[in-house]
């Protein structure tokens, strides 16, 4: 959810000098830019995951706090709600073995904390949204305690001015409302960070764009949410509409939301930054004692703290990231697409995927963003959240006379987009072995038609056909995606259903 701050009341000057200081912030990113003060290619990718934790009976446990204690390192941190976690992978080198080595570190992180969870009776799930959570569950008071989850809450509340409304209609639909932003803790994500240099970003970032349909047509893994089942991806009509600023006047004026795709190609990372700025009021407005331009005069660099911490109350599903390491600035391209789980192979497979193609789309000759509307690749998106592996996307044809078509995504991904990804990850040197590994998953998954929301809802309605009431139809899915998830098996192999009962004697 961004940077730490700590809590205090705002008056009416704090929001005048916290605009005034972001446009000093913004006029420093685009002197670093026109100075090239930016670090040197490195190739560098990073990794966050958030995670629920759960009892033995698959319901969501309110013990963050308790687990973090026992898990004592940095590498865990508390997320919005006290039933999240959220685990950071350092930096790798996108090169050689590094999904190998990528999935050797989450597998002994995640053992090591779901064993540390069990301390208190508790233990980590990897999904994108928990089957079992309730309404009671997404409350304010299970907020975890952290100055800034309470303000940000306090701040969307007071800005939307009203009750937040839930509205998704998918295989079923959920209506309700929330007094807070609590539902959003509901969305679990994967997180894949590329560092890039200034004049990569606009490439790499509507390379990311182009293909966060495909990402989540192979990874949905998020089909219900207070005991509904909605779309195959359902974090992203959550997560814009629990922290939706808006009330219905506005959102009916064409404001934008918080939490949204975008509307355009960019050509710069300036871009993205200065729509922040221009279509935004600050929801956090702290100020920080640097003035940036001074601290550039005198040849330093500035850490542009107030461009970092709006930059986090804007909810893209591909964030700039500006962040300055060892005293060097870098950009990089955040993905959110992704929710998390099932295994760690499958989240591995997943980063490959995304790595592969964006390089590989970003150093086409003829990108793909100059031939597809970005009209279409956001309808794209939204096919993908509703439909997941099954949806049908708008992408160009192949050939000279140009145009697009529509394809199905697992034509479209097994015959375009992974001979693609293979040539990306050559491009990166990553090891022959492990790329075959790696994006045989994706292949699998197109194969059998089988990803993490598939999964889940096929078992879930075995259970029902089995006699189960729908309460515990989710809590035995739940528990039964927990133990295969443990397992480690990629999800496309995983069967279907419950295990049968053993006989008593």
């Amino acid at each position: 959810m961004g940077e730490k701050v700590v809590a205090g009341g705002f008056d009416l000057s704090d929001r005048q000098r916290y605009r005034d200081k972001l446009r000093r912030c913004l006029t420093g990113l685009e002197r670093l830019l026109a100075e090239k003060r930016f670090d040197r290619p490195r190739n560098l990718m990073g990794l966050e995951i958030e995670l629920n934790l759960t009892g033995t009976d698959g319901m969501p446990k309110m013990l963050n706090g308790q687990v973090l204690e026992r898990i004592a390192s940095r590498d865990f941190q508390t997320e919005l709600a006290m039933f999240n976690l959220e685990v950071n992978i350092a930096p790798h080198r996108l090169d050689d073995r590094v999904f190998d080595r990528l999935a050797e570190e989450l597998r002994t992180s995640l053992a090591y904390a779901d064993r540390k969870a069990a301390e208190v009776d508790a233990g980590i799930v990897m999904i994108g949204i928990l089957p079992t959570l309730d309404r009671d569950d997404l409350v304010s008071s299970n907020l975890s305690a952290v100055d800034r989850y309470t303000l940000l809450n306090e701040q969307i509340v007071a800005a939307r001015g009203e009750d937040f409304r839930l509205d998704i209609e998918g295989v079923e639909r959920l209506r309700c409302t929330s007094k807070s932003i609590a539902p959003e803790a509901a969305c679990t994500s994967v997180q894949l960070h590329l560092q890039v240099t200034p004049a990569r970003f606009a490439d790499v970032w509507n390379a990311a764009q182009t293909v966060a349909a495909a990402q989540i047509a192979v990874g949905a893994n998020s089909p219900f949410l207070f005991g509904r089942e909605l779309w195959r991806e359902s974090r992203p009509p959550l997560f814009q509409q629990s922290t939706d600023t808006r009330p219905p006047e506005l959102q009916a004026q064409g404001v934008r939301p918080r939490t949204w795709f975008g509307e355009r190609w960019v050509g710069s990372a300036f871009d993205l930054f200065e729509e922040n700025l221009r279509y935004y009021p600050a929801l956090l407005p702290i100020c920080d004692d640097e003035d940036p331009l001074d601290v550039l005069d005198r040849g330093g660099i500035p850490s542009l703290a107030e461009l970092v911490l709006h930059n986090g109350t804007v909810y893209r599903w591909n964030r700039p990231v500006y962040d300055v390491a060892d005293g060097v600035p870098h950009l990089r391209v955040e993905n959110r697409v992704l929710p998390a789980g099932p295994t760690v192979v499958d989240v591995v497979a997943n980063a490959a995927f995304y790595y592969g193609l964006v390089r590989a789309l970003a150093e086409d000759s003829r990108p793909v963003w100059t031939r597809l509307p970005f009209e279409a690749a956001a309808a794209n998106f939204d096919a993908a959240c509703k439909h997941g592996i099954d949806a049908r996307f708008t992408w160009p044809r192949r050939g000279r006379y140009g145009g697009t078509a529509e394809v199905d995504a697992v034509t479209l991904v097994r015959d375009e987009l992974l001979p693609l990804a293979e040539a990306g990850l050559d491009a990166w040197g990553i090891e022959p072995a492990d790329r075959d590994l790696y994006l045989g998953v994706i292949e699998e998954r197109c194969r059998r038609r089988q990803n993490g929301a598939s999964w889940q809802a096929a078992t879930f309605h075995r259970a029902l056909d089995g006699g189960l009431s729908r309460e515990a139809a989710l809590a035995a899915t739940t528990r039964r995606y927990r133990d295969l998830m443990l397992r480690g098996e990629p999800v496309h192999a995983w069967p279907v259903g419950l295990p049968e009962p053993v006989p008593a004697g």
